[in-house]
């Protein structure tokens, strides 16, 4: 869980995590709906400290959470994340709430269908507290945008806590949320949850439905945040698995996930340790050795491994400037001037990118 110092001013029931919470609504020891009314409370300090929300719906959060008391009231939970706050980044859409993607070239006007990741959230009764900040089109790895200004670390608001979920990753190490839905094509989860000390995953392209499909394609993936890796997996069981919009994810259901002590026994997992750019740090490198390590108590084969190709970095960037002018693209002309400086940068580069170069990459 979070060390203590970060949590010190948050309500108790801010604290805890989904397994706590949900034995607590079993037993009656609290509802949801004041686990929402005091994750709301603490939202509202940690906007007004470090900026981390691009949206605080205390209605929607605070009706989802008295249906979600009565389901539990009846012992009828639609699941074990049922009455648990959960944000959303303001990337992935959500029904009757304008999503901005951070940049003040896009639509006010509500989407009109949930995202498949939050439609999956929805029907678990997971209480949305609201919608987290992002960089413009979630382009950098700095959370900074036009629309919402800049997002601060919770360790020291001097600095950032990355990007591009970075409201994401403030929110969930501050206690205003339990879950968070985050967005990875660059390292927009690994990144921040590196820089804060939480939990992220990047899953497998296609476990987590994508829709609608992201500009900077197959390298862009949907994943959860949380304080820690107990509650990652649980939000990730539930989104997890087919949606019909998402043609990208194929025919046929997806192996269902395993999180049981046992299921490492035998595994093999590759372990890349050479950077696209620059040297790795000896603190991270101890860190992640000591990782394998344990992966490797719990009964996997961990083996070292090299990726394929000569400059990964250039292949990256291929793909991501590409994805740029392709979202830039899309920008009313007239508004163009409204964008992020950095984000048209890179756009303009990636529209010189020939065809054969992308496919190429």
């Amino acid at each position: 869980m979070m060390p203590k110092r970060l949590l010190d001013d948050a309500n108790e029931l801010c604290r805890l995590g989904v397994a706590e919470l949900s034995a607590g609504f079993s037993a009656g020891k609290f509802t949801p709906l004041e686990v929402a009314q005091a994750t709301l409370a603490r939202a509202e300090q940690v906007q007004e400290r470090l900026n981390a929300f691009s949206l605080i719906d205390a209605e929607a959060a605070l009706a989802m959470a008295t249906e979600s008391t009565a389901r539990w009231r009846s012992g009828a939970p639609l699941s074990p994340i049922d009455g648990v706050p959960t944000t959303i980044k303001d990337i992935v859409w959500i029904k009757d709430r304008a999503v901005r993607y951070g940049s003040r070239t896009t639509s006010t006007q509500p989407c009109t269908q949930d995202a498949p990741s939050v439609k999956r959230l929805r029907a678990a009764g997971a209480v949305f507290i609201g919608i987290t900040t992002t960089p413009e089109f979630g382009w950098k790895a700095i959370t900074e945008s036009p629309l919402t200004g800049m997002t601060r670390n919770p360790w020291n608001p001097q600095m950032t806590p990355g990007g591009s979920s970075g409201g994401a990753v403030v929110a969930a190490a501050t206690g205003a949320g339990v879950l968070h839905i985050g967005t990875d094509g660059g390292g927009s989860i690994r990144i921040p949850c590196s820089l804060t000390g939480v939990v992220g995953l990047k899953p497998t392209f296609g476990r987590v439905a994508a829709y609608p499909p992201s500009a900077f394609g197959t390298v862009a993936h949907i994943g959860p945040i949380a304080r820690s890796a107990e509650d990652a997996a649980a939000m990730l069981n539930v989104m997890a698995g087919r949606d019909i919009d998402d043609w990208n994810q194929g025919v046929g259901e997806l192996p269902p996930l395993e999180w049981t002590q046992g299921v490492l026994k035998g595994a093999r997992i590759g372990l890349w340790t050479t950077p696209p750019h620059g040297e790795v740090d000896s603190e991270v490198a101890a860190a992640v050795a000591k990782a394998a390590g344990r992966l490797e108590n719990l009964g996997a084969h961990v083996e070292p491994i090299e990726l394929p190709g000569e400059d990964l970095g250039g292949i990256f960037r291929t793909h991501w400037y590409a994805g740029a002018a392709n979202r830039f693209a899309a920008v009313p002309a007239e508004l163009a001037h409204l964008c992020d400086s950095g984000f048209v940068a890179v756009a303009k580069a990636g529209s010189t990118i020939l065809a054969s170069a992308l496919v190429a990459a």
